[in-house]
């Protein structure tokens, strides 16, 4: 009996340890928003858990729908901890501002600070750009870096520089400012897409290239915004300048270059020369 008693002790030991060892992990974690120069249709999002901006194995990921929309199932210990990047995809992704195709692949992407599973999560060249500011600047906070781009901007201090700002253009209190918002980042999206050649190559980002490429847009969104607000477009002497000059700074770069910290330069108005500097 004791050794019947014994070996019925020793299975229920190891049947309640079984049970402890093949618990459940938590939930996923929806993180969801949308992608937009405009909205962009058939974009591929994922979790950039290497910071690489390209999607590897094991890193979640979608497509965006009709409206631009995502939804990323997450693991929880990773929301906050990673950015989310998205990419345009040539003759594949259709920007719902011209209902066309881009004709250039571009890099999008969000700051991991900025990422959350409670409010909706836009990314937009608005959002790359503050998630660049970040990386240049490991002591800068995201508030900091959003009060920058709104002077850089010159919008008032109540506005969302992550918000929609396709959807705050249609109503609501600062529907101006952000129709000047959705216009400077359609620009910032064609000096983006106009670099693709150097900085992409297929599904591969040179990102040495890509954060210089981002450090010089930085230096001249004062100028970007005032072609903007002067009614002018891509093909305005300073955007054919800036163009070229991009692509002289960018083509003089490693072809195969890693992460580094990007330098830019601020470009005179005019004179289609670049100034070189930190960005800051």
């Amino acid at each position: 009996m004791r050794k019947i008693i014994g070996v019925l002790g020793l299975l229920s030991v190891a049947f309640m340890a079984g049970c402890g060892s093949s618990g459940s992990s938590a939930p996923a974690t929806q993180v969801s928003g949308a992608v937009a120069d405009g909205y962009l249709q058939n974009a591929q999002v994922f979790l950039d858990k290497n910071g690489n901006y390209q999607l590897d194995a094991g890193e979640p990921s979608t497509m965006t729908d009709a409206n631009g929309a995502y939804t990323l199932s997450i693991d929880p210990a990773d929301v906050g901890k990673y950015p989310i990047v998205a990419v345009a995809i040539k003759d594949q992704t259709i920007d719902k501002d011209t209902g066309l195709a881009v004709p250039n692949s571009y890099v999008l992407c969000t700051p991991a600070a900025g990422v959350s599973g409670t409010v909706s999560n836009f990314i937009s060249p608005m959002s790359t750009l503050l998630r660049e500011k970040l990386e240049a600047n490991p002591g800068m906070t995201l508030a900091e870096a959003m009060t920058q781009l709104r002077n850089q901007l010159n919008m008032p201090v109540g506005m969302n520089m992550t918000g929609d700002y396709v959807a705050g253009s249609m109503a609501g209190q600062y529907q101006q400012q952000y129709q000047e918002m959705h216009q400077v980042a359609q620009q910032m999206a064609g000096l983006m897409g106009a670099e693709s050649g150097l900085v992409m190559n297929g599904n591969n980002v040179n990102m040495g290239r890509f954060r210089s490429m981002m450090g010089q847009i930085n230096q001249n969104m004062p100028q970007i915004t005032d072609n903007v607000g002067q009614g002018l477009g891509m093909s305005s002497t300073f955007m054919n300048s800036m163009k070229t000059q991009m692509q002289t700074t960018l083509g003089g770069m490693p072809a195969a270059s890693g992460f580094m910290n990007y330098s830019g330069g601020r470009m005179t108005p005019g004179t289609g020369m670049m100034s070189g500097s930190a960005m800051r």
